[in-house]
């Protein structure tokens, strides 16, 4: 396996344990961090497979506020690119993928509203 040189944050249920392994195939541990400028919203997730997964039909989702008094807590990911297309796979069409700079100033990949 390629080394983890991707950062991925994760608000919702990328830190479930269950996901991890069905997505990754192995435990990801987190570092705490914040995106800033967002804030958390809710959808009902109808993937059978997702919400089988994660146990929930109703996840986190975030989205651009522009207001910097404005975050979001989680945990950055450390993961490869086949790691972070293995994530795409598992989000549904809700979410999109962006490259975002958290409150620690690391780059970061994060799934936002679609």
């Amino acid at each position: 396996m390629a080394a983890p040189d991707q950062l991925l944050f994760s608000y919702g249920t990328l830190q479930n344990p269950d996901v991890q392994l069905d997505t990754f195939g192995r435990l990801v541990d987190g570092e705490d961090d914040a995106l800033p400028g967002f804030t958390v919203d809710y959808a009902e997730i109808d993937d059978p497979r997702v919400v089988d997964l994660s146990g929930h039909s109703v996840h986190p989702i975030v989205r651009a506020t522009g207001n910097t008094l404005d975050k979001v807590t989680g945990k950055v990911l450390w993961v490869t690119e086949d790691e972070l297309d293995a994530a795409d796979e598992y989000e549904v069409v809700l979410y999109r993928r962006v490259e975002v700079h958290l409150q620690s100033g690391r780059p970061a990949w994060v799934y936002v509203s679609n």
